[in-house]
């Protein structure tokens, strides 16, 4: 039995049943790690030896115990590196002092950490390359990007090192990457998954989960893992009774579905094979029995959100940097990406009153947003990307690479800022061997139905025995 080859529900069941050791899954993904690692390269840092150690103490009662995991470059984990993908943090050796909240509950759930994964510098750009670690692959194919900023953790998990790896979502940042690896991505609902007291949230637009192949994964992680804060504030539906796993396999009933196959006039136009993708899903979709037709939120093709988007965003990233620097003093010429640099720039020249109208028309856009679904609709189906992955460094080969980089986000980022809950699905290969995926949409709260029609999705045309050739032996 080839452990890596379960997904991490298999791998805990064994565990619970006593026919294999949280010590030998361990084993297990170290082994994977060290054997394809090298023509991926998303691994940033291993912990084997106190991976190791883990996981002979692990409490056994928890649902996922012993099961491998890999926390993202961006999230601390106590003890471990903590460069933010950064070569200036990186120089100076910092380390985080305590775990992040997420990766606290996922050990609580009994997931051993055998090492981070790659992220570019401070999440803010959609491929996974840095000064400090260099370009990460995709598994399906090395001349492709992984994406980013979760590109690390789906390069992981496609290749077989991981059946689920911590990410985050501020923007896209969990559903692209999992759309370029043939995974299932989900970003919950704002305030779902808490990032605790003074976490860096990006103004509530980023907000931390998981990688995984199976929808039941995303589900039993989910479950496990979300719980809210005191500090947090905002609407949240409780999740249902029996938890999102006990949608796995729940018929939802008949839900009114509206597709979106092309992108708003300001962004980048959908190629033909990922049209053909929502086209074919939206046809599954009905199928099974749903209610689908052409309609789309309006709110989609405002040439605003994205410039309101990122006008919030580049504050951020000076929030960032002014706080590295109290700590490590200043960067040095050259040590940021010229993407932070830009953010930087563009951050430093926003006064009080424009971030406070940028706070004002998202809050307006998330009402316009929210009548769409209120009109009658369950779900949006649309792209997660216009195009099949990127060449690796993508973005500089444009005319205007930092552009392109935000352009491309035209159907994720819009969900960043309502806070509502997207899934990331499988949708094909191309005889090239490029996935493509498709998104799901729900209302605040109703990431049931996420669970349940991904779950049905799923049933009808399984994805997760599709491999890329690294996968094998």
């Amino acid at each position: 039995m080839n452990l890596v080859d379960l997904d991490a529900t298999a791998q805990a069941e064994l565990v619970r049943k006593g026919e294999v050791t949280p010590r030998e899954l361990v084993d297990a993904a170290i082994e994977r790690i060290e054997k394809v690692d090298g023509e991926i390269n998303c691994i940033t840092h291993r912990r084997y030896d106190e991976a190791r150690a883990e996981a002979e103490r692990v409490d056994r009662s928890a649902p996922f115990a012993g099961v491998p995991c890999l926390t993202k470059s961006l999230n601390e984990s106590a003890g471990d590196p903590a460069n933010l993908g950064s070569v200036w943090p990186a120089r100076h050796g910092r380390r985080a002092v305590k775990d992040s909240l997420i990766v606290q509950r996922l050990r609580n759930a009994g997931f051993v950490m055998v090492g981070q994964a790659s992220s570019p510098e401070f999440g803010v750009l959609s491929v996974s390359e840095t000064k400090v670690h260099g370009i990460t692959r995709n598994p399906w194919r090395p001349d492709l990007t992984s994406g980013g900023s979760s590109g690390g953790a789906s390069a992981a998990v496609a290749a077989g090192m991981v059946p689920v790896a911590q990410g985050g979502d501020g923007g896209g940042s969990i559903r692209m990457p999992a759309a370029f690896c043939h995974l299932v991505g989900l970003k919950p609902t704002a305030g779902r998954i808490s990032g605790g007291p003074g976490a860096p949230t990006r103004w509530g637009h980023s907000v931390p989960a998981v990688v995984t192949r199976t929808v039941r994964d995303t589900a039993r992680v989910l479950d496990a893992v979300a719980i809210s804060s005191p500090a947090d504030v905002g609407l949240r539906r409780p999740l249902p009774d029996g938890g999102l796993i006990g949608q796995v396999g729940r018929d939802p009933g008949r839900l009114r579905i509206g597709v979106m196959d092309q992108a708003p006039g300001h962004a980048p136009q959908v190629v033909g094979p990922v049209r053909a993708a929502v086209r074919q899903t939206a046809q599954l979709l009905a199928s099974i029995g749903h209610d689908v037709v052409d309609d789309h939120p309006e709110a989609m093709d405002d040439s605003k959100c994205m410039p309101m988007f990122f006008d919030a965003l580049s504050v951020t990233v000076v929030q960032t940097i002014e706080m590295l620097t109290r700590e490590i003093g200043p960067p040095e010429p050259g040590d940021l990406d010229p993407v932070t640099e830009y953010w930087e720039h563009r951050g430093r020249r926003i006064t009080g009153v424009e971030l406070a109208d940028a706070f004002a028309w998202q809050g307006a856009f998330r009402a316009r947003m929210s009548t769409w679904w209120e009109s009658g609709f369950d779900l949006l189906l649309s792209p997660v990307f216009a195009t099949p992955p990127k060449p690796v460094s993508w973005p500089w080969r444009e005319p205007d690479g930092i552009q392109t980089s935000i352009d491309v986000l035209s159907f994720t980022a819009p969900f960043n800022t309502t806070g509502q809950p997207a899934i990331a699905l499988p949708a094909t290969l191309t005889d090239d061997r490029e996935p493509i995926g498709i998104q799901l949409v729900a209302a605040l709260g109703r990431e049931d139905l996420l669970v349940a029609v991904a779950a049905q999705l799923e049933e009808a045309r399984p994805w997760a025995a599709d491999r890329p050739a690294v996968f094998a032996g």
